[in-house]
């Protein structure tokens, strides 16, 4: 008697582990690819080609997605804007479905060219769980933005395919067609690579490096560390690559920055790096007897024997940054007259070094 007890109480838990099973969200991402060594440029774009505008982190400004299809439009380009673009949902713009269906809309329709986001804030690594590679693969297209839109170009590089940290939808309106720094957007969406040659600081450490450019928003590239599907620094994904690093940040505490440098320290990613870019950062106080951020920063960053630059325009003050290509790579001289950026998407491979 008692074994058939027994007998059946296994039953009954074997059959209630197995509805719990299926009642768990089924992880829609692909297995972990064999990284390419060389990622995928987006084709460049030409007058008439589509560009959808959509929200995958906050909510913008009411007049902000209208506003960049504008500036879009004068470019010759034809702007078509999500259908959740301005929902609300808490922090974000609509709900995961909602801003993952018109992620998804954009990314596989063959039709649209480029994805402008409008604004940053929230929200987007929630978005990635549901993704696969091959969704950010079929039709590779850049995606522009910089802030929580990191989330993205890590998982676009992570799939193999370059993307664009640059200013969205925001600054497209307001800055308009003629702004600068708008004009520098659409030379690279249109296929012209950059070379930025910016201000020596006088905390630059000289010399000169070349590798894939790797970065955006400090703190959401650090929240987002330790994803071995998704994350852009993770070993295996640098593992055979030379990487020059930037990040920025804006509304970080000295304290807290320094952790997150301390973070990629012990991870590893400053020792692979060959050199390093430190953007603007902005609305923080200097505290404990630093002068700025970037006097505490090079403490650490100027025992490396690389390269080091600071304050170069990449940065969430929408006049101090220019587009950066994720994954392209590039030529880094910081030298004491100043600091030159060059994009020519020359790979030079391990082998090619040796000769």
């Amino acid at each position: 008697m008692k074994r058939i007890f027994l007998i059946a109480v296994l039953a009954l838990i074997t059959s209630m582990t197995i509805m719990a099973s299926d009642q768990k969200p089924k992880r829609m991402g692909m297995p972990r690819p064999n990284r390419p060594f060389e990622l995928k440029m987006p084709e460049a774009l030409k007058p008439g080609d589509k560009i959808a505008i959509i929200s995958p982190a906050s909510t913008p400004g009411d007049q902000n997605p209208e506003k960049a299809a504008a500036t879009l439009r004068a470019w010759g380009f034809e702007p078509i804007i999500g259908r959740n673009v301005l929902n609300k949902c808490h922090f974000y713009a609509g709900t995961i479905r909602e801003r993952c269906s018109d992620l998804l809309w954009a990314l596989n329709d063959p039709d649209i060219k480029a994805i402008v986001c409008t604004r940053g804030g929230y929200g987007s690594a929630m978005l990635l769980d549901p993704m696969t590679h091959e969704d950010f693969r079929l039709h590779p297209k850049w995606i522009v933005g910089y802030s929580d839109i990191t989330a993205l170009h890590s998982a676009m590089v992570c799939s193999g395919v370059m993307s664009l940290h640059a200013n969205m939808g925001g600054a497209l309106g307001e800055r308009g067609p003629e702004d600068n720094i708008n004009l520098m957007l659409r030379d690279v969406l249109m296929g012209k690579l950059p070379t930025y040659t910016v201000p020596a600081h006088p905390l630059n450490k000289m010399g000169s490096a070349r590798g894939i450019v790797l970065g955006g928003n400090m703190a959401v590239f650090t929240n987002i560390g330790g994803s071995r599907e998704w994350d852009f620094l993770d070993r295996d994904n640098v593992r055979g690559r030379d990487i020059i690093l930037f990040f920025e940040d804006v509304s970080e505490s000295m304290p807290r920055v320094n952790s997150m440098l301390q973070q990629l320290r012990l991870k590893g990613v400053l020792s692979h790096v060959k050199g390093i870019i430190v953007g603007r950062f902005t609305e923080y106080e200097p505290r404990d007897g630093y002068n700025d951020m970037y006097e505490m920063l090079s403490e650490t960053l100027n025992q490396y024997d690389i390269p080091v630059c600071y304050d170069f325009p990449a940065s969430h003050d929408e006049s101090w940054n220019y587009p950066m290509i994720e994954g392209c790579p590039a030529q880094l001289d910081v030298t004491p007259e100043g600091v030159t950026l060059r994009f020519d998407g020359k790979l030079v491979k391990k082998d090619d070094k040796k000769r």
